[in-house]
């Protein structure tokens, strides 16, 4: 049993979308499905499991302007702000603080709606309640 959390945070690391995919779902599938619900940004960071030329394009048809290194085996190398990519250690320490609870770390919850869940009260407890 294997699942991905694709997560959208806000400039200080606090998650606005979270969505869950199977584990064997590509990152750009996870894109797209949280691409419809991204809210109004400049720039959006993401690691190299999110390059892709389609996702490209339709974050620069919002307005945004992606921050994502290109993949080693891509024929054209598009360039990314280095600067700016070194704040996506936030999104990782997001990543890290909800895994700190062992229930969601561990995935005890073999249900995907139970473990979000589960998720969703990280979360909350982690970002809203200190």
């Amino acid at each position: 049993m294997n699942s991905k959390l694709h997560a959208v945070t806000d400039g200080d690391g606090r998650p606005v979308i979270l969505e869950l995919t199977a584990g064997n779902v590509s990152d750009y599938k996870g894109a797209d499905m949280v691409l419809g619900q991204l809210p109004r940004s400049k720039v959006l960071s993401g690691d190299k499991g999110y390059d892709s030329l389609a996702f490209r394009e339709a974050l620069k048809d919002r307005g945004i302007e992606p921050c994502i290194p290109p993949r080693k085996n891509r024929k054209i190398q598009s360039g990314y702000d280095k600067a700016l990519y070194k704040q996506r250690h936030k999104i990782e320490n997001m990543f890290g603080w909800i895994k700190d609870w062992r229930r969601v770390g561990t995935r005890y919850d073999r249900c995907a709606h139970t473990f979000m869940s589960a998720i969703f009260i990280a979360v909350i407890v982690i970002f809203y309640l200190k």
